[in-house]
């Protein structure tokens, strides 16, 4: 009797006896099944805020893979020198120029009057391809013809993807090469366009571009915490000012390194969001500009389109009297200096191939004596 009651029962809430009809069940069956406005608002806020905490993490996981590719790009570079040191002896000059020590030069050269810049104007860069996979591109260049010659139009505005940081917002594209008022630079009739790089090498503590030409002497600091100097004889030999291992002509050999390779800058990153730099090597009448300004920003000579120096140099002293040096990303800012977009600083390679990553917080007279090879200085590690 009670099986029958609940059949019954079940029967009549069914067929809608109990003043519901069929239409009214299915209606709020569909109902329950769709999104409330509030909860859809909800569902997209709780998915907003999964993207804003996920998209840190897949940048900063994207940044190191980034500043894994720049310093394995560095590694290749202190590697095919270490290579080329095996083969000749020395390393490659900071860039090829007829040699002259009273301004003297044919003018197939093209010397600049002023700096005493000349052809062919190879830079290191283009002397290591033979040791970095680069055989084919170094192949097609003509060595014993100056860069802007017909014979090397083509092949200069390569772009090689060693010498390129992935973590550089500048552009990895060839640049046209300027004269001092910014305007395109015309040697022989004709611009020239020169593939990229975000890497240069170390002049040391002293710059000697602009004025190593026709200056008869220059200054120099003998020593950088009592900011005393010297007058020095220049005669066109940018040895007689460079304290670091690549300038004008330069034959540095692992005896030459005083203070120690594992103690000297070779290598190091200067973004193309700065300014231009090339693999080429350095034309007469070039300038290096500024891309962003600042207070110590400007056109620089031909020379920083592959050196730069760590500071100080020519005797300058900022307000305090002392000496002005410029790390990476040190906020003068200038196309002669070291400058990356990772996050804290940029990486360096050391004379014996080695790769480090320097802080932005650096000390400053720690660098200066990491960028110079025979000032003979004690390397306090501690302040790395």
């Amino acid at each position: 009797m009670r099986t029958f009651n609940c059949f019954v029962v079940e029967r009549q809430f069914v067929s809608g006896s109990f003043g519901l009809d069929r239409s009214t069940i299915d209606h709020g069956s569909r109902r329950r099944v769709a999104f409330t406005l509030v909860e859809l608002l909800v569902v997209i806020a709780i998915i907003g805020v999964l993207v804003g905490l996920l998209l840190p993490a897949v940048q900063a996981a994207r940044e190191a893979a980034r500043r894994m590719s720049c310093s394995n790009n560095l590694r290749q570079v202190g590697l095919a020198a270490q290579n080329y040191h095996s083969a000749y002896q020395r390393f490659p000059a900071g860039y090829v120029s007829h040699p002259t020590r009273d301004g003297s030069a044919p003018a197939s050269v093209m010397m600049d009057p002023i700096t005493w810049d000349a052809g062919p104007g190879w830079g290191w860069a283009a002397g290591l391809l033979p040791f970095a996979e680069g055989n084919a591109l170094a192949d097609s260049l003509r060595y014993d013809q100056p860069i802007w010659s017909s014979y090397n139009q083509q092949a200069i505005s390569a772009t090689v993807p060693m010498f390129l940081c992935p973590s550089a917002t500048g552009g990895d594209e060839p640049f046209e090469v300027k004269d001092e008022a910014g305007n395109p630079l015309m040697i022989a009739g004709q611009t020239m366009t020169l593939g990229r790089s975000h890497y240069v090498a170390s002049h040391g503590q002293e710059s000697c571009w602009g004025e190593c030409g026709s200056a008869a002497t220059g200054e120099v600091f003998t020593n950088i915490y009592t900011s005393t100097t010297k007058i020095v004889p220049i005669n066109g030999d940018a040895a007689n000012v460079a304290d670091g291992p690549f300038f004008r002509n330069s034959k540095t050999r692992f005896r030459d390194v005083l203070d120690g390779t594992s103690n000297t800058i070779f290598f190091g990153e200067h973004s193309s969001a700065l300014s231009e730099k090339t693999w080429v090597g350095v034309v007469p009448g070039a300038f290096t500009h500024p891309r962003f300004l600042s207070p110590e920003n400007g056109p620089d000579a031909a020379a920083t389109l592959t050196l730069v120096h760590a500071g100080p140099s020519g005797g300058e002293l900022d307000i305090t009297g002392s000496p002005i040096i410029h790390p990476v990303n040190f906020p003068t800012y200038h196309v002669g200096q070291m400058y990356s977009q990772h996050l804290g600083g940029g990486y360096v390679c050391m004379g014996d191939g080695s790769v480090r990553f320097v802080t932005d917080f650096v000390d400053l007279y720690l660098w200066a004596e990491l960028s110079s090879m025979d000032e003979h200085e004690v390397i306090d590690w501690e302040k790395f």
